[in-house]
């Protein structure tokens, strides 16, 4: 796990090189927004979504793709980062929404 500048995911997404996950609860999300093509996958439901043994594992999150994660500010998708690692992901925290605005990512309401 490691801190991936929310500026180098706007481009690694623009790409297709990663994949990209809201770990916000679903008001924060309404409220605000969320990152165009992210994944909204709260934090407590991650678990679950994550884990390909896990019948509720969300097929869109792909093993072999870096994943990173980002909530209001930053402590749960450190969280996140971390419970993704533990499940083999090549993980990364980006921090807040807001460091997403602000390095120019796109966002749908």
């Amino acid at each position: 796990m490691s801190r991936l500048s929310a500026k180098d995911a706007v481009a690694k997404v623009a790409s297709g090189d990663i994949t990209v996950i809201d770990v916000r609860e679903t008001t924060e999300v309404q409220a605000s927004g969320i990152a165009k093509g992210a994944l909204h996958i709260p934090l407590a439901m991650l678990p679950l979504k994550a884990d390909p043994k896990a019948p509720g594992f969300d097929g869109r999150i792909a093993l072999g793709k870096p994943v990173a994660v980002y909530c209001a500010v930053g402590g749960r998708a450190g969280m996140a980062a971390q419970t993704l690692s533990r499940l083999g992901y090549d993980a990364h925290n980006i921090g807040g929404f807001g460091d997403w605005v602000q390095a120019g990512g796109p966002v749908s309401r």
